[in-house]
């Protein structure tokens, strides 16, 4: 009989961590007991893992003591105090949050593109999960930095609001009835200009270098994940879509590569599905991406204002490959090469 392992879900009533089970379930996770966790006003909740009724428990209080894996997605201030305890009870944490990630003694993993990190997280029992639009891109620029090198990156995001949370897709749905003459005003408040209709470039606060920290974040985590050589620039804008994020990427590569080897090695590159032929409006869009495992890449072609240029289009669900499949395929990894 194969290993069962007890886990933990923190933050299991919010988007990501509902979406976790989901995927803890369809990928037929071995789990032995499994514990629902968030904060003290949920506690007392029931959600559905596998036919049957789990209440969920109050984070605060919670043992971690005898608990295989934690998947963690409470929010970076909760994250910050608990993941250290879920640690020290022998718990292998895998945080969703963005308190961790650059952190030098804490993984920060893709499996697709790094999971030999992996490993590091010994030190503190911790390890962390990118931001979702950093996730998607690794995985699309991995194939083209291991054949060509890439040197610089230039990407353009256009994030759906399920990246947001629950409050910013109720405020889209709201202005878009409000809208029709559904419903009365909704004022812009998790977003902070209105969605509906608009484009907002702005995603979390501005720096002082006058990019905004999601912006800052694909910059510092490409680095970590990929190599701290190459280059990046980023503009992150919210866009009027409920789920999947897009996102327009110009690499340049210090070899010469062709967009027919690129779409080559895409093709085979794990995590990657390539719909690429425009000429018959084969390409990918948020709607074909969403409920999707894949990180989809689009439009690859030459970018002929460079020597070594590519670019193409990437769009993932970002509630899937860009936090909970991606915590949970770390999970899997774990088990499969740590806790045998």
């Amino acid at each position: 009989m194969s290993r069962k392992y007890n886990v933990a879900v923190a933050g299991a009533t919010g988007n990501v961590g509902r979406e976790m089970l989901r995927i803890l379930e369809q990928r037929n996770f071995p789990t032995d007991r499994v514990h629902l966790l968030a904060s003290s006003r949920s506690a007392g909740k029931k959600l559905l893992f596998r036919g049957r009724e789990i209440v969920v428990e109050d984070l605060d209080t919670f043992d971690f003591s005898g608990i295989h894996l934690g998947l963690f997605s409470p929010g970076a201030a909760v994250s910050k105090i608990h993941a250290p305890r879920a640690g020290a009870a022998g718990c292998i944490v895998i945080d969703n949050t963005s308190f961790f990630r650059m952190d030098p003694e804490v993984p920060l993993v893709v499996p697709e593109v790094n999971p030999q990190a992996i490993a590091g997280y010994k030190t503190k029992n911790i390890i962390a999960n990118p931001n979702c639009s950093t996730i998607q891109l690794v995985v699309a620029l991995k194939p083209i930095h291991d054949a060509a090198i890439i040197k610089r990156v230039v990407v353009s995001t256009y994030q759906a609001v399920s990246g947001a949370g629950k409050e910013a897709m109720d405020e889209l749905d709201g202005q878009l009835r409000h809208a029709m003459g559904l419903g009365g005003p909704v004022p812009p408040k998790k977003i902070k200009k209105q969605i509906a209709f608009n484009l907002v470039p702005q995603i979390d606060v501005f720096l002082e270098n006058g990019y905004t920290k999601e912006e800052m974040k694909m910059v510092n985590e490409t680095k970590k994940i990929l190599d701290p050589n190459i280059r990046l620039t980023a503009t992150c804008v919210r866009a009027p879509v409920f789920n999947s994020h897009s996102e327009a990427v110009t690499v340049e590569t210090v070899k010469p590569l062709s967009p027919e080897r690129a779409r080559e090695l895409l093709r085979k590159a794990p995590g990657v599905e390539v719909m690429d032929d425009p000429a018959n409006l084969v390409y990918a869009t948020p709607v074909d991406a969403s409920g999707k495992d894949a990180t989809f890449v689009s439009r690859i072609r030459a970018d002929e204002t460079v020597d070594n240029g590519l670019q193409m289009w990437v769009v993932a669900d970002n509630l899937r490959k860009g936090a909970a499949l991606n915590a949970v395929q770390i999970a899997e990894v774990v088990i499969r090469d740590h806790l045998r």
